[in-house]
């Protein structure tokens, strides 16, 4: 009996663990939805103020009817293939059936990835446009295997001869289809229909690289959000968690008016989707200009203020890397204007998928600050007309460090003072820029051996100091103190400090990265005149001023730099970057062999066992 009841009490626990595991991180979003900070980890008072937010942000609110309406449209076609497949193979030889259920497997088992790539470069290839069209495909298409999937088993325990029997009865085969088989099926069916709307509507991968025309449904928007901190995120969490809570009560409590109530809801929706694909990028007679920025890296109103003022239509689309624009842009994503960092700039220009500006068109080249010109990833401005500059240091909290230990540079974060109290910027080459500049070599090294000096020192530094490797989650981490140091970019290190004002950047005396972001035009550029008139916008000094202090990062304006130095918003300057000046360097293409050795050698300091 003794053993009975440490065994119930042993299943109790258990049970209790793993609720909390699963629902104790749904908790924590709801209740700090309501924190009137920007903290993702303190609360510090009440406030509605991100529901506030969320509504008056029509991006969201575009995306939320994107995600529902592809998921309703995508469930309905997925439905209604999957259901016919299903009954259409119970009646084909078994060796054809076996070669169709293993290819429907394919879809399921493949890596997101794999098969998001592979629609973009198919939809790229046979020219469809992507946007709303090319996302409800590819969603049609990983839906339909998981529909057959459910109703397949279903199909296999009919009666075969209960269609037979109907049809000898007087029905035809449409009713018999209708009245007699799908009635069989319907557990089937309806299992189908919840898993196809869940995998549409939660889908990140596959939408992210098949869409384009400015359409977004919520996980691609959640995702750009996330690049900087925005409890917005939190607000549209816990209204995703209500609705879905409040449905599945509905449907334990009342089950015939909630299906009374989501058959009309589905058929607005279903409509509802329909004017959205006629409609979606219909821009009548408005010149449309395309842009590809990084996420969270414009002030939103800049992009209505432009519209407005020259009467056109802005698709605004984000990439979370450098690389990931790359790959779109090389599958044959038409833009105007792409925003890529030095390197990439760079590199672009060597494979000649941009064109040379013309200085003459743009407005306001002459304020531009000449310490950011000419640099050596653009030789005159050829090609790219600075966007942001900024650099790589270390944000330190100044009631923890001590000053002394910043004359060691970037050595301190070898200091085992600080051990188990930094983090490391998860980044390839800020990491290995960081080892190069301690070591006293150059961050665009092709040297191996000194490359493979920089990898020891990352090892050694990891090893020794059990570092925490953290993206943009660094930056609430810090506004929290959970850390004594961080590497940080400069203007995330300006909103961290404004937020904890015990918080300082510094860079190290050994050198770092100042990086430059600049605006580009592509070889297919379709609006050549929009595209300088925008240019020439953002280079406009209110709007270079409620841009740089939107984001934190460093205008390109003198002026603005100048002016935002000088007040409240001096922190944005954290570190006004001096190229040339130092043993500051920016980052410079590497060629395949090398970027393959240093992308080796990373994944060794990732997964290296000690």
């Amino acid at each position: 009996m003794a053993a009975s009841k440490k065994s119930k009490v042993f299943s109790a626990l258990y049970i209790i663990l793993c609720f909390l595991f699963l629902y104790l991180p749904i908790l924590v979003t709801m209740i700090f939805s309501f924190n009137s900070s920007k903290s993702l980890t303190k609360m510090q008072g009440f406030s509605m103020r991100w529901y506030g937010s969320l509504i008056n942000n029509g991006s969201i609110m575009k995306a939320v009817y994107v995600s529902i309406t592809i998921a309703v449209f995508a469930t309905i076609i997925s439905t209604v293939l999957g259901t016919l497949t299903a009954i259409g193979l119970s009646k084909t030889r078994r060796v054809l059936k076996e070669v169709i259920k293993n290819v429907n497997n394919i879809p399921i088992m493949n890596p997101d990835i794999v098969t998001a790539i592979g629609l973009m470069i198919l939809f790229s290839s046979i020219g469809i446009e992507r946007g709303y069209y090319t996302m409800l495909l590819s969603h049609v298409a990983f839906c339909t295997p998981y529909v057959i999937t459910s109703v397949y088993p279903k199909v296999r325990n009919l009666d075969p001869s209960l269609a037979n029997a109907a049809m000898d009865l007087g029905a035809t085969p449409f009713q018999a289809l209708t009245k007699v088989i799908l009635p069989m099926l319907k557990d089937g069916i309806y299992a189908g229909v919840l898993l196809a709307f869940t995998m549409s509507f939660d889908d990140f991968v596959i939408s992210y690289f098949v869409t384009g025309n400015g359409v977004s449904n919520i996980s691609i928007t959640v995702y750009n959000m996330t690049k900087r901190t925005n409890p917005t995120i939190n607000a549209l969490s816990t209204i995703v968690i209500l609705v879905i809570a409040l449905l599945l009560i509905l449907i334990n409590v009342m089950p015939d008016i909630v299906k009374k109530v989501m058959r009309k809801v589905f058929v607005v929706l279903f409509i509802g989707a329909i004017i959205m694909m006629v409609f979606t990028g219909v821009g009548g007679s408005r010149k449309t200009l395309r842009i590809y920025n990084a996420g969270e890296y414009i002030d939103p109103n800049l992009i209505e203020k432009f519209e407005r003022e020259h009467d056109c239509k802005v698709i605004y689309e984000t990439f979370d890397s450098n690389e990931s624009m790359y790959t779109k842009i090389k599958s044959g994503a038409k833009y105007d204007i792409l925003i890529p960092s030095d390197y990439m700039i760079e590199r672009l220009v060597k494979e000649e998928l941009v064109e040379p500006l013309d200085w003459d068109k743009i407005a306001g080249g002459d304020s531009l600050n000449p310490q950011i010109m000419d640099l050596a990833y653009d030789p005159g401005n050829m090609y790219s007309a600075p966007y942001f500059v900024g650099t790589v240091g270390i944000l330190y909290d100044s009631t923890v460090v001590d000053g002394e230990d910043l004359a060691e540079g970037w050595e301190v974060l070898r200091n085992k003072k600080y051990k188990g109290n930094i983090y490391m910027y998860d980044s390839e080459r800020d990491s290995f820029m960081i080892a190069l500049k301690a070591l006293g070599y150059s961050m665009n090294t092709t040297d191996m051996d000194e490359i493979d000096d920089a990898y020891d020192w990352l090892i050694e530094q990891r090893d020794s100091m059990d570092v925490v490797y953290a993206g943009d989650d660094v930056i609430d981490n810090m506004i929290s103190g959970n850390k004594a140091l961080a590497v940080v970019y400069s203007g995330d290190a300006a909103y961290i400090m404004s937020e904890n004002p015990d918080m300082v950047y510094f860079e190290p005396q050994q050198g770092t990265n100042e990086w430059c972001d600049g605006m580009v035009i592509t070889k297919n550029c379709e609006e050549e005149e929009l595209a300088y008139e925008f240019i020439s916008f953002m280079y406009e000094y209110d709007n270079a001023y409620d841009n740089s202090v939107y984001v934190g990062y460093t205008s390109p304006v003198k002026d603005v730099a100048g002016e935002l130095a000088a007040t409240e918003f001096e922190m944005i300057n954290a570190y006004t970057p001096s190229f040339g000046e130092k043993e500051n360097e920016v980052f410079r293409y590497q060629d395949t062999k090398i970027k393959q050795y240093f992308a080796d050698l990373w994944t060794k300091v990732k997964a290296y066992d000690k």
